[in-house]
């Protein structure tokens, strides 16, 4: 065989090992007893693939308000926690980067004039060499790992997999602020409401007292009557002080999440009523692959199982290549003359012969974090079936419990105003208007009290499955299912 054909072989052979993979072939972690379909709805679930980038656009507009949609947008711009999840995103971009730096050569100039002096003991120095003298040196050196096991390929791909990873807690980080801003929010509008009721009860008790006070002046009420209607007037103004600072709590926080000082912060009193969206049938079967943090957890387990590529090619030999060219003299002129160019071109193998364990030791640890980062994946999975479950299970709960303090609160009125008027007509005493007016308040406030837990349970129902939805993005995730199968 002539040398062509030798280094022909070489070739061929150094190609084919630079596409050797030492990494375990890669299959995302199975999921123990997938449910065919949501307990709590009719809706059918199918295997997910990560989607995490797929568009969730301002899913808070479904509730229509116009304060929510300002102040959702100031967080995304201003929120603190999500600058510094979006830090951590540039900086696991900036290591993938650095790991993929390693693909290429990396080639350094070299510059270095030199005044020197040596030892007049110095050995082997010959008897006519000067005591002082210049070198100086110009140059390039150039330096490339063959790669032949895969541990830089395998380190660019878990570099990668680990910034898709916090690509995905960004977006995650983003959704569950997003989700915690329209909670606060919700909440906050249902303290306005029930500041309203409180206001539109303290009026009728005014009038109550006054009623109250007419007749006892009259000779036909007691005082009891009157100090009762007193009492029920102070707790009604006492609930109102005390929903007013429940709602400042509130105010505070979105200030918080806005990113700004909740001394300078301030939300107008709100009069309209929020409407819980209505969910359309199969968005959690189609949306549930959406969530963000399940995507990085699968990333995850990716990039450990890349891990374990690198830690196995640690076993076999480093081979790289390196050359430098350049000129030196010792001082004289025309440094770059022909004659005082230099030049090297060879390859460097190393490999361990003995390091007590250690690199076993490193294999082991990467194949736990494998393990781990498996176990993380479904329990992540597990704990989002769950919740899609608890808020599917909650808005259906509390749509029946709604039907019921309505129903409670419509006879509770019913009951006051008849309470009202046999007081009047000296029928019944003012225990009994007391107790209906007791009544009916609570039955008002629990209704309303209830709207709101469905509201907040209609945001976090959006959160679970990983975003808002629109009638389009139904449509188009479903096609893109149907070419997919």
């Amino acid at each position: 065989m002539n040398r062509r054909s030798n280094h022909l072989l070489v070739a061929l052979m150094l190609a084919v090992l630079g596409g050797c993979s030492l990494a375990p072939t890669y299959h995302t972690p199975v999921l123990p007893s997938v449910p065919a379909q949501f307990k709590e709805g009719d809706t059918a679930w199918k295997t997910a693939a990560p989607a995490d980038d797929m568009p969730r656009g301002g899913w808070w507009m479904v509730y229509g308000d116009a304060t929510l949609n300002e102040l959702e947008t100031k967080l995304d711009a201003d929120n603190p926690s999500l600058a510094a999840a979006l830090a951590r995103y540039d900086g696991a971009r900036a290591v993938e980067s650095q790991f993929a730096a390693g693909l290429f050569p990396h080639v350094d100039a070299l510059a270095n004039p030199l005044r020197a002096r040596q030892s007049d003991n110095r050995p082997l120095r010959g008897s006519h060499q000067p005591n002082e003298y210049d070198s100086n040196t110009v140059g390039v050196g150039a330096s490339y790992d063959l790669d032949l096991w895969g541990r830089i390929r395998n380190e660019v791909s878990e570099g990668h997999a680990l910034a898709q990873a916090a690509q995905a807690d960004l977006a995650s980080a983003k959704l569950s602020l997003e989700a915690r801003l329209a909670s606060d929010y919700v909440r906050l509008r249902g303290y306005d409401i029930q500041v309203r009721i409180l206001q539109d009860a303290l009026k009728a008790y005014q009038r109550a007292l006054e009623l109250t006070e007419n007749r006892h002046g009259g000779g036909v009420a007691s005082g009891l009557d009157v100090s009762r209607a007193q009492a029920q007037l102070e707790d009604a103004q006492a609930q109102v002080a005390d929903v007013m600072a429940q709602r400042a709590l509130s105010e505070h926080a979105i200030a918080a999440l806005v990113g700004e000082p909740a001394s300078s912060s301030s939300i107008a009193t709100g009069r309209d009523q929020l409407k819980v969206p209505m969910t359309p049938v199969g968005v959690p079967s189609s949306l549930l692959e959406r969530r963000p943090d399940i995507a990085a957890a699968e990333r995850r387990v990716f990039a450990a199982n890349a891990g374990i590529g690198v830690a196995r090619a640690a076993f076999f030999p480093d081979i790289s290549l390196s050359g430098s060219y350049g000129f030196q003299n010792t001082g004289t002129d025309n440094l770059l003359a022909i004659g005082n160019r230099f030049w090297a071109l060879g390859p460097l193998a190393t490999l361990n012969i003995f390091d007590a364990s250690l690199r076993r030791a490193q294999l082991r640890q990467t194949q736990a974090q494998f393990a781990q980062a498996s176990a993380d994946y479904r329990q992540v999975a597990l704990t989002a079936f769950r919740e899609v479950e608890d808020d599917l299970s909650l808005l259906q709960q509390l749509g029946v419990e709604a039907g019921h303090d309505d129903q409670a609160f419509a006879a509770a009125q019913q009951t006051l105003n008849i309470a009202t008027n046999r007081y009047r007509e000296g029928i019944v005493n003012y225990l009994d208007v007391v107790t209906a007016q007791t009544a009916a308040l609570s039955a008002q406030r629990s209704a309303e009290a209830v709207r709101t837990r469905r509201l907040q349970a209609s945001v976090d129902l959006i959160r679970a499955i990983g975003g808002g939805w629109t009638r389009d993005a139904v449509e188009q995730d479903a096609s893109a299912t149907a070419k997919a199968q």
